[in-house]
């Protein structure tokens, strides 16, 4: 996988190198399904688990950027987005000179499915909280992140995917995470973490951030406004997504000044396999 940088207002779009360079831009009208990871699909050709190469884009402030890819999938690499991150701080975020266009919530949308809910309200900045409830051992976690003023790198990004011992056979069986592995994932059995220790008390909830703000992604834009998520997963973030474009008096198009990237401290020094290409990345 490569990393390009794209001129101002490309947006973020996904080439198959191996399909005579297909496009596929990364907008809700090409999700594809929506189960266990987020595909998008265009003209037939299909584009696997972008969720969090798009958190990473979106967490850390680029806009605009090219994709390039050999095959269906994106390379899970140690199941979170840190070390997407840190590729792109190694080769540096251009500023460009076109001011950032978002999408500023001007009323409510709301999903809900049973006793789950996800829904997008009016508010400055980014905002996302976040609960989840899963069996033990994790229960029931909280979280709280504006993106507008905390670090995307430090406390979102390395937060890992996770998964129940007790359920990777029956996974496997029905073909999904055929890659799945101790380095790529949090494997949890009846005590806990198999492959310990958590990078966070509360890893879980703040991948399940990770994921939204990946899907959210696919809004085409920068959301400007506060987001609520009762144990949603990816087709509740996408219904989302769906939702707010399908209803055009909900938001409005803004224009807001770009801020500086993070610097690179900012980042944990967690380890993880880094990028078989260099990224080299336009903001």
């Amino acid at each position: 996988m490569r990393l390009l940088p794209a001129p101002a207002g490309s947006g973020i779009v996904f080439r198959r190198t191996d399909l005579d360079n297909f496009e596929i831009p990364a907008t809700g009208r090409n999700v594809a399904k929506v189960s266990y990871a987020t595909s998008l699909m265009r003209q037939g050709v299909l584009i696997s688990t972008t969720e969090h190469l798009l958190s990473a884009f979106i967490g850390m402030g680029i806009d605009n950027v090219i994709v390039e890819i050999d095959n269906l999938e994106l390379p899970i690499l140690d199941g979170s987005a840190l070390p997407y991150v840190q590729a792109f701080l190694a080769v540096g975020i251009r500023t460009q000179r076109r001011r950032r266009e978002t999408i500023r919530v001007l009323r409510p949308i709301e999903v809900r499915e049973g006793d789950k809910f996800i829904a997008v309200y009016p508010g400055s900045g980014y905002r996302i909280r976040y609960s989840i409830d899963f069996p033990a051992p994790i229960g029931r976690q909280h979280t709280s992140v504006d993106l507008a003023t905390d670090s995307y790198g430090a406390s979102i990004a390395p937060a890992r995917t996770f998964g129940y011992k007790a359920d990777e056979k029956r996974l496997r069986d029905m073909g999904l995470i055929r890659g799945a592995s101790l380095q790529n994932a949090i494997i949890l059995g009846a005590r806990g973490p198999e492959n310990g220790p958590l990078r966070f008390r509360d890893e879980f909830v703040r991948h399940k951030v990770l994921d939204l703000i990946g899907d959210l992604a696919l809004a085409g834009r920068r959301i400007e406004g506060h987001v609520v998520a009762e144990r949603a997963g990816h087709a509740m973030h996408t219904a989302l997504v769906s939702r707010l474009l399908k209803d055009r008096s909900a938001w409005e198009l803004a224009h807001v000044p770009v801020q500086a990237p993070p610097a690179e401290e900012e980042i944990p020094a967690v380890a993880g396999r880094a990028l078989s290409t260099p990224a080299l990345i336009g903001a």
